[in-house]
């Protein structure tokens, strides 16, 4: 019984009450009934244990007197003393502070508590004597191992203090509330002012190079010393410091001149960090659309280059497509971006890219280049292709391309028949067989051209002088093909004409016309070019240039579109007639131009304009 007596204190939650609670009377005299019965009435009976009919109340002054012992409970724990109470029997009274729907007042009192402890934890450590810009390293290992031992006994308090279904949820809300949000305050702050003092010390390679740094530290810092719910927020804060805050900075001052130079590294670093960022890689774009552009322009637009021009390009074009796919990762946004770059800047300087492409690809065709082997040539050609696609003017390539082609069959000058088939199949598959149709009439013309020679030297004639020549062969092939009309190329004859200087003799192989100006040599040392021009008789129809050719057949092209349109519709507004006009034509045309010619038919009366609105036109009949 003494026993008993010593031990039933401890196993009450409070001392004077049963689990901290008053009895019932009639519970206390149901307990004193049941324990006086005896023999075998008492046998007889059931015990019947009966629930409370009124809810038991908490003693006055029950929660005061409880928060005052846990008080001292925690307190003691905080302070690594001796607990005067049982923990059983502070666990009992908080249980009955619960019961009784005290929790939330209980709560708030507790976290009070360890907040105040944790304060002044860390109140300790921004006082300690030890200087920011210290490098002694033992400071900094005593310094750290006090924090690290401050930490690790405030997790041990914490897991007494502190009991939940899942103590890891009371640990980690902790470190949030109390921790994180002040490391990442005081991180972001860090790295703002490192970001703004860099960005005008390093330049881009170097600043990116240590952006690239910090990440690195930080995730590793992470995975040694923090939770991994800290890696996402701290990972974030410093991309927004060092990246997102700069990113316009960063592409103004250092962009131009990785790409200049060719820097694969530095430019593959650039995409990977700028990839990191909300809206990095849009701002990338930009800039990289500009590059472009401005790049491309000051080859095309400088007349001082056009004898490089095309060879420019395709190098221009090779370096961005080494760069997409190396350093872009083949970003299709890139490789779009790209390619409306090169139409937007290859356009702005109309016809002349056209002519010289044409141009370029009568140079690698011609015979006598041994620049390339049939391989490369090969390859070299589907490169102008792909700088063909972006250009508008592709008539005025088809007008180049075809007299230069013709130049190399008629005199004989192209390197390969297999060259020119897969060029003209390369064409075809690009613009369609209406485009390719005339040029690949000239090589059935040619395989009759072979014919008609061998079947004329075949017939007798005692002909020498050239007109006669020219007269006799006009019977013989129209003889041999009626209905066909018979036209003289002479700017594409040629002769060989032999030379003697005070140097020695020499061999010119020249177009008719530049014959007929050199053999008027032989009579005199100098000639105007009016002289030159009525001696000769080369006149305005003979030196009509091909880019003015291509103009006159646009205005037939624009004179038949228009009467097919107004042959549909029969009336039509202007603004809708230029508008399907620009629909149908295949090569770009200014509005002036169009209003001329749409003045010109009304004037040859294929149309007229409204009597009521000058702005309508009727078709006429």
């Amino acid at each position: 019984m003494a026993d008993e007596a010593q031990k039933k204190p401890h196993l009450s939650a409070l001392v004077g009450h049963t689990n901290g609670l008053t009895k019932p009377a009639s519970l206390a005299a149901a307990t004193r009934g049941g324990g006086g019965g005896g023999g075998a009435a008492a046998a007889s009976k059931k015990l019947v244990i009966k629930n409370f009919r009124e809810r038991p109340k908490l003693p006055d002054n029950y929660t005061q007197d409880t928060w005052h012992k846990l008080h001292e409970a925690v307190a003691a724990i905080q302070s690594s003393t001796s607990i005067k109470y049982n923990l059983e029997e502070l666990y009992q009274a908080v249980e009955n502070l619960c019961s009784y729907k005290v929790s939330a007042t209980l709560y708030k009192q507790l976290r009070q508590v360890c907040e105040d402890h944790v304060k002044a934890q860390i109140l300790q450590f921004r006082e300690y004597p030890f200087p920011v810009c210290c490098t002694d390293s033992l400071d900094s290992l005593l310094f750290l191992k006090k924090i690290n031992k401050c930490w690790q006994d405030h997790c041990r308090q914490m897991v007494i203090v502190v009991i939940f279904s899942n103590p890891y949820d009371s640990m980690i809300k902790v470190y949030k509330e109390s921790f994180e949000q002040r490391f990442l305050e005081e991180t972001n702050c860090l790295y703002a002012a490192e970001g703004q003092r860099l960005m005008q010390e390093r330049e881009v390679p170097e600043y990116l190079h240590h952006v690239s740094k910090r990440l690195e530290e930080e995730g590793d810092r992470v995975i040694t010393y923090l939770d991994h719910s800290t890696q996402k927020p701290l990972i974030a804060c410093v991309e927004k410091q060092l990246l997102g805050e700069h990113l316009t900075a960063i592409l103004q001052k250092g962009l131009d001149n990785l790409l200049d130079e060719n820097r694969i590294s530095d430019l593959t670093q650039t995409y990977q960090l700028f990839s990191r960022v909300k809206g990095g890689q849009q701002i990338l774009l930009q800039h990289w659309s500009e590059y472009i552009k401005n790049f491309g322009t000051t080859i095309v637009v400088n007349p001082e280059k056009d004898k490089d021009m095309v060879q420019e390009l395709l190098d221009f074009k090779d370096k961005v497509d080494h760069i997409i796919e190396v350093c872009f990762q083949k970003n299709e946004k890139f490789i779009n971006l790209m390619k409306e770059s090169f139409e937007t800047f290859i356009n702005k300087r109309p016809n002349k890219p056209a002519e010289l492409i044409a141009k370029y690809v009568d140079s690698k065709l011609r015979a006598g280049n041994k620049e390339a082997t049939d391989e490369e040539l090969e390859r070299i050609l589907d490169k102008i292709m792909i700088i063909f696609r972006f250009i508008h003017g592709k008539d005025v390539f088809e007008a180049f391309y075809k007299k230069d082609l013709a130049k190399r069959l008629l005199v004989g000058k192209s390197a390969s028949v297999d060259a020119e088939k897969s060029m003209l199949s390369k064409l075809k598959h690009e613009c369609g067989a209406a485009f390719t149709s005339k040029l690949e009439g000239m090589f059935k013309d040619m395989e009759l051209s072979k014919d008609v020679m061998v079947q004329f030297k075949q017939v007798p004639s005692d002909c020498v002088y050239m007109i006669k020549l020219q007269e006799v062969f006009k019977t013989f092939y129209l003889g041999k093909h009626s209905g066909r009309k018979l036209q003289w190329q002479t700017t594409l004859g040629h002769a060989v004409l032999k030379a003697e200087f005070k140097e020695g003799k020499k061999e010119f192989r020249v177009s008719l016309f530049q014959t007929l100006v050199l053999l008027m040599f032989n009579e005199g040392d100098e000639f105007s070019f009016e002289e030159i021009k009525m001696a000769t008789g080369i006149g305005r129809k003979n030196t009509l240039c091909t880019t003015e050719r291509v103009f006159q057949d646009r205005q037939y092209q624009i004179d038949a579109a228009i009467v097919r349109i107004m042959k549909m519709r029969k009336t039509l507004g202007h603004n809708l007639l230029v508008s399907e006009l620009y629909n149908q034509l295949k090569f770009p045309v200014k509005p002036g131009d169009l209003k001329k010619r749409i003045e010109s038919l009304i004037d040859r009366d294929y149309m007229e304009r409204d009597k009521d609105n000058p702005n309508q036109y009727h078709y006429v009949a």
